[in-house]
């Protein structure tokens, strides 16, 4: 599947306040719709439904665990809840709810968490998830899924609401440029979609890296080196076909995910290359570490997740 996509930047907005959009359109369509959260409405957007449709939302205070068995049982009367919190709390604290109460059970809740990766800034490294793909991945019957901007969070909320089952959607804190075309933009769970062709090697990414390999790929073009980027929002199941069908053409692979390289993205890519198309991978992401306070978009540079970084990393495995 090919798209297509724009790079001007000019549009910005984070992927949290579209999710909370998202559930107010489709509070409108579904009426067994409901909300859950964990006194963190106004961080994850979620009062944007809250101010829509007041008796469909739920507070559960600063209570995750309860709030994933709560959203269970919702689920087994009928309703769809989206039980949302930041992804340390809705992936790390309320994961044994997660496993056994909700996808043992296969019950139908979405568990959206925002505020993942090191892009939630100021609000410091206990707080910065980069395991949550990694743990959601590991769940049997979990659906996972990071889109890369507005359009995609928007899409993939929708089709989290049609589909019926256990679903974790991940967003994020700071306003990333919007780079697909909402008019012809589709989302298809699992297909991973061609965004740039290229010959030379083959950039995988996830979320908001899509962007930023977009743009390392555009200074890799000024040196003549042409780089296929790959946007890979679903990470589980994952698209095994594109993924294969890429490195056969390129030969190189490339991960770029603001997350863990153990058990995200480049572990996904690599499972699939290891079973059935053996190809050399770097893996860009977070190291075997924590993340730190500062400013979103000088953690990203300062882990070489930036255009600049992700360019001089490629360039080295060059």
């Amino acid at each position: 599947m090919s798209v297509k996509v724009n790079l001007s930047g000019e549009s910005k907005i984070a992927t949290r306040e579209s999710y909370g959009k998202a559930l107010v359109e489709l509070g409108n369509k579904y009426p067994e719709l409901v909300v859950l959260d964990a006194d963190l409405a106004g961080a994850t957007k979620t009062e944007i439904f809250q101010k829509a449709f007041p008796d469909r939302h739920i507070d559960c205070g600063i209570a995750e665990a309860n709030m994933m068995g709560i959203a269970a049982g919702l689920a087994s009367c009928g309703k769809i809840p989206f039980a949302s919190s930041f992804a340390m709390f809705a992936t790390g604290r309320a994961f044994e709810q997660v496993r056994n109460t909700i996808a043992h059970t296969e019950l139908n809740v979405k568990v959206a968490a925002t505020h993942a990766g090191i892009s939630v800034g100021e609000d410091g490294a206990t707080h910065q998830c980069c395991e949550d793909l990694s743990l959601m991945r590991s769940i049997p019957n979990m659906i996972v899924i990071n889109p890369c901007d507005d359009v995609e969070a928007r899409a993939a909320v929708a089709w989290a609401a049609a589909y019926k089952g256990p679903v974790y959607l991940r967003f994020g804190r700071l306003a990333i440029p919007v780079i697909l075309d909402a008019d012809s933009y589709e989302f298809e769970m699992e297909k991973a979609i061609v965004l740039r062709e290229g010959k030379d090697l083959t950039i995988f990414a996830t979320g908001l890296e899509v962007y930023e390999s977009l743009m390392a790929a555009e200074k890799l073009a000024e040196e003549g080196i042409d780089a296929e980027v790959i946007n890979v929002h679903t990470l589980k199941p994952i698209d095994e076909e594109t993924i294969c069908t890429s490195l056969a053409k390129t030969g190189k692979g490339v991960t770029v995910e603001e997350h863990s390289v153990i058990g995200g993205l480049f572990s996904a890519v690599s499972e699939v290359a290891a079973k059935r198309c053996p190809t050399k991978i770097l893996p860009i992401g977070i190291e075997d570490e924590f993340g730190q306070s500062g400013p979103a978009k000088e953690l990203l540079k300062l882990y070489k997740l930036d255009a600049d970084g992700i360019y001089e990393k490629i360039k080295q495995f060059l």
